[in-house]
């Protein structure tokens, strides 16, 4: 496998409003550099319908001309559909051409993301009629997944995963039946999050299996699925399974359930196996703790998503489709929908009685713990494997995902590294209905968002819990305010840089402090250290935090997600009247004053001589 592939994701939705508050982006800029990146790709299977670039320039520049319309949670933000839901005035096909018609109305929940201030820029790729996991079902162009070498992209969201890890959006909208939402992003090392069944409306979705389908979304951070899903999630009379979002998490200690080895699957994958058990070993670092449970009843519910009378849901859709123009469907997908008409209402009520049994003993699992851990996938697959035998590759995909929405749970799927031979390792974080809070919570642990957990340190024999924070100004080794972090028990870990993605900005002139912002252009690499203190300090530090800085993460040039100082959201917005310079061409704080400091010696030396 080549080490170099992998996502390469763009600018977060956190740092393009940032961007766009100081003026260092446009929303202008921002959809002409997602015209030509897709130009550049050409057809590669990630999208089927792609706005006209010169639509987009005119609605950015029509939100640009809009009075406080900076102020919108999400503006400027480009974003992809899946297509199959309804965008007003697009086709909706369903990557079935015969099948397509073009809506009058949009979905409501894409329609929020709009009114948000956010930038629709086109449909994207799926297995037809979102039937599959793999995203071979299609009569497009096959994608393949972001890591290459062959490998499927995962399926049915297939182009929503692709347009977020090629780094073309910082989101995509998507769906989920059985894991459609979750195995591509496993397989393209993105984070795929299926809220609780009736929290996103479906209304405007031409539904896989109403029963069970969910609008879920894909993205790079734990942050930007919290900034979206608040603006998505509402209430919708006109969707029969609507409800109220659950209570936020509180913050209390979370227990883990985690399966034994023995009754997780990976299909005779060797280095898949040793990866996931490298992840599950670090749990308790991310302050996680773990108890046994039995995977048993999940499984057994999964069996009855394609092996019982759900299958057959599909036709409620589809049949007359079926029936008018079998030609016109994907081969495999066909004998699949014809699959369904075997089944009879004795069969649905069986399955249905067999599954709340199912569900009574999932509901007794949860009072021992918050979540469940498991993979989100066993192994992967090449476009050729999955050709060659497209049932029951599809299947082991499902395997930990078919028992999601028939158990009613939430879920998200979180990159945890790759193999040895480099292929993407997801971890799925599973809860009971409505604990979408609690499993977010715990993936933005494992990602090491706003809060960057270390190895515990020795201290007097016992282990201590420590976060690793990024600074780049004052408290710099040697500068003023450094014996803050030593009298806090701090220790350097090492000198190094950000990405070459920020600005390091001088705030104020009579006492100035220096600020890093990331930025989705022009950035520069600038020159941080990285210090390792005592978990229990960090609220001693921020409550010593100058006003223009916050905590945020802080993306370094070995790819690692630390939490350090950045720029407080008055110095981004202008709010405060702030004094700002851009003083990144000297690559970090201290070049910076050795320079202003050399020209002060210099004009003091010369005025001497005169």
């Amino acid at each position: 496998m080549n080490s170099d592939l992998g996502p390469v994701p763009g600018p977060t939705v956190a740092e393009m409003l940032a961007a766009y508050r100081t003026g260092a982006s446009t929303p202008t800029a921002t959809v002409e550099a997602f015209s030509t990146a897709v130009a550049a790709r050409g057809d590669d299977g990630t999208w089927i319908t792609v706005v006209a670039r010169s639509e987009l320039l005119a609605a950015a520049a029509a939100l640009e001309a809009r009075p406080d319309a900076v102020s919108l949670p999400l503006y400027g933000i480009p974003f992809g559909v899946k297509d199959s839901i309804d965008v007003a005035g697009y086709p909706t096909t369903l990557a079935c051409p015969d099948y397509a018609y073009t809506p009058d109305s949009t979905a409501p929940a894409v329609q929020a993301l709009v009114d948000a201030g956010a930038i629709f820029v086109g449909k994207t790729s799926l297995d037809q009629f979102a039937t599959g996991l793999n995203g071979t079902r299609t009569p497009h162009p096959i994608p393949r997944s972001v890591y290459g070498n062959d490998m499927i992209s995962g399926g049915s969201s297939s182009g929503s995963a692709l347009a977020v890890a090629l780094g073309q959006v910082p989101f995509c909208v998507a769906t989920d039946t059985a894991g459609s939402g979750r195995v591509p992003a496993a397989l393209n090392g993105i984070v795929g999050y299926k809220p609780s069944r009736g929290l996103i409306s479906t209304v405007g979705l031409v539904p896989a299996c109403k029963s069970l389908d969910c609008i879920t979304l894909m993205a790079t951070t734990v942050e930007d699925l919290d900034l979206v899903f608040d603006v998505m999630c509402a209430e919708d009379p006109a969707d029969g399974w609507s409800r109220r979002r659950g209570e936020k998490f509180d913050g209390h200690e979370v227990t883990v359930g985690l399966p034994d080895l023995q009754q997780l699957d990976f299909f005779g994958d060797a280095a898949m196996f040793d990866a996931h058990s490298v992840a599950r070993r670090s749990l308790p670092e991310h302050g996680l703790r773990t108890t046994a449970v039995d995977l048993t009843p999940f499984l057994d519910a999964g069996s009855l998503l394609y092996q019982g009378p759900w299958v057959a849901e599909r036709l409620v859709e589809f049949d007359e489709f079926l029936t008018d123009k079998p030609d016109s469907i994907v081969p495999v997908v066909r004998e699949i929908f014809l699959g369904g008409r075997r089944y009879n209402a004795v069969d649905a009520f069986r399955a249905l009685q067999t599954l709340q049994g199912l569900r009574a003993r999932v509901a007794q699992l949860w009072t021992s713990m918050d979540v469940m851990i498991v993979p989100t996938i066993g192994t992967t697959f090449t476009v050729p494997e999955v050709l060659a035998d497209p049932i029951a590759c599809n299947t082991k995909l499902g395997h930990y995902t078919h028992f999601g929405n028939l158990l009613d749970l939430t879920a998200v799927a979180v990159p945890a590294g790759l193999t040895e031979d480099g292929r993407p390792v997801s971890l799925m974080v599973i809860g009971p209905a409505l604990a979408d809070d609690t499993i977010l919570a715990v993936a933005a642990r494992l990602l090491g968002e706003g809060r960057a957990v270390s190895p515990p340190l020795a201290v007097g024999g016992s282990a201590v819990e420590t976060i690793d924070i990024v600074v780049a100004g004052h408290h710099l080794s040697g500068e003023r305010a450094n014996p803050q972090l030593l009298e806090l028990g701090g220790s350097l870990v090492e000198a190094t840089c950000t990405a070459p993605t920020y600005t390091l900005l001088r705030i104020g002139t009579a006492d100035p402090t220096p600020g890093l912002l990331r930025v989705p252009f022009g950035g520069s690499a600038i020159d941080v250290e990285r210090w390792r203190l005592p978990a229990t300090s960090l609220a001693v530090l921020a409550g010593r935090m100058p006003a223009v800085l916050a905590l945020g993460r802080v993306l370094l040039a070995d790819g690692s997600d630390v939490l350090g100082y950045v720029c407080d959201a008055t110095v981004q917005t202008g709010a405060e009247g702030h004094t700002v310079d851009d003083i990144s061409e000297f690559g970090g704080w201290r070049a910076y004053s050795r320079a202003i400091n050399s020209a002060h010696d210099t004009s003091i030396a010369a005025q001497e001589i005169s």
